[in-house]
Formats: structure tokens, sequence, C-alpha cells
């Protein structure tokens, strides 16, 4: 017991210092899970990737001790993090804003203050609902289901977003829901893109093109590729993490 205490200690003691080194203004650090899995990191990675900022990836499995670490490096034990100039962000809507507030020529938002009011509220839609899709349609770079079963509890959600999506593109002529440029909800938004890929979920012909847009962006495509390098793999997806 006093050794794995002691253990723990000095785990501490090293993190701590390895957040210290993170205040410099030049550092930027990214705490991330799974590429295959999880979706909140695909979503602060990419908000990262919108916003110019290059990023040290800090990898986070999802086991009892990673966990403990990541404890250490975040009290909400979630991911993404993001540690840069002194500040520590966790959530993906938080780092969405923190990021717009650090590089505003980024584009992260929309100028139009109406089409910046409805980037925000989709965008806080998706962070906050669609718990039956997130269920019953689980992030998974690695695999394609041509006839997967979907929860019929899930078809609102599908049914929602698809009117969200349609409603983007036709007020701001796409290819992103914003127009030509992606904003910080074509980030929040990608993941659910990748499901329904990955479910061949039908959709409205404008929809299915958007998920093709989202899958052919270089952000996304080096993502994917990361994820399908990766060697674990999950039998069960019963939760996002």
């Amino acid at each position: 017991m006093l050794r794995c205490i002691i253990n723990i200690c000095k785990r501490k003691q090293a993190l701590e210092a390895a957040t210290m080194n993170e205040t410099a203004p030049t550092t930027a650090k990214l705490t991330i899970s799974s590429k295959t899995y999880s979706a909140w990191s695909l979503r602060g990675w990419l908000l990262c990737r919108l916003a110019g900022l290059e990023v040290e990836e800090r990898k986070v499995a999802n086991d009892a001790a990673n966990r403990a670490e990541l404890l250490l490096l975040s009290p909400s034990v979630l991911v993404p993090r993001l540690n840069y100039n002194g500040a520590s962000v966790w959530d993906t809507l938080a780092i969405a804003e923190f990021l717009n507030e650090q590089f505003p020529e980024a584009g992260l938002l929309p100028a139009d203050p109406i089409a910046r009011a409805l980037c925000r509220s989709i965008s806080g839609e998706i962070h906050s609902g669609f718990s039956n899709l997130r269920s019953a349609l689980p992030m998974n770079l690695k695999v394609r289901h041509e006839s997967f079963p979907v929860f019929s509890g899930a078809r609102p959600d599908i049914e929602r977003i698809e009117s969200i999506w349609q409603d983007c593109l036709e007020r701001f002529g796409g290819p992103f829901l914003f127009g030509g440029h992606p904003t910080m909800a074509d980030a929040m938004y990608a993941p659910v893109a990748t499901r329904f890929i990955t479910y061949a979920v039908p959709l409205a012909p404008e929809c299915a093109a958007y998920c093709d847009t989202i899958f052919e962006w270089a952000p996304m495509q080096e993502w994917i590729a990361a994820a399908k390098a990766e060697p674990e793999e999950m039998e069960e997806l019963e939760v996002e993490f």
C-alpha cells in the first residue's frame, strides 16, 4: 500500500511538472483518447486544426490506470483537454470558444452575427443532445456495416440532424454547414457523419453529400488514417468515451 501511494505521488509530481511546462506561450498539448472510437477527442482535435494550432498529442487509453492519470490532469476526467498559453481547457464547446478567442481570424465562427448565433446553437445541440443516436450508433472508424439495425429510438435524432444540415446547407450554400469554410459546427458534427457512413444510414442526397465532404476534408483523412493504424479494438461499444 505504501509503495502504491509513493508511486502515485511520484506520478502526480511528474504530471505537475509537465503541466508547468505547458504554460509556455508556444506550447500546445491536447489530451485525447482512441482515434477509432472517441468522438469527443475527434471534435477537440478538429477544432485545433481549424484554429491553425499545432498540438502535441497526449493519448490516454480508456482503462482504470490511465483514467487515474487523467484525473491528475483534468478534474473532470474528460477528454479532450487542451493546454495552451497557461490555460487548461476541457469540454469541446469550451475549447471551441477558447480557440475562437485566441485565433479570431481562423473563422471558427461565421462572420455574420445571425449565422454565428445559429452556429453556436446547433453546436450546443449536438453537444448536449442526441443521446439515443450516440448509444445506437457508436463511433467506429475501422468498420462498415451495410445492414445495421438502427434502434427505433434513434430515428428522431437522425431526422433532427438531417433537418439541421438541410437548413444550413440551403441557407449558406455548402459544401460545409456555413458555406465554403468549415466552422466549429462542422467539427462538432463530423463524428455524426462518420456514424452515418459506418452504419450505412439512409440519408437525403444533400446530407449524404455533406458526409462525403466531411470524409474528404484533409484533417479528417489524417485522423482516419491514424485511427486505422491503432492496434486496440473494443468488441462492445455500449457508451461513447
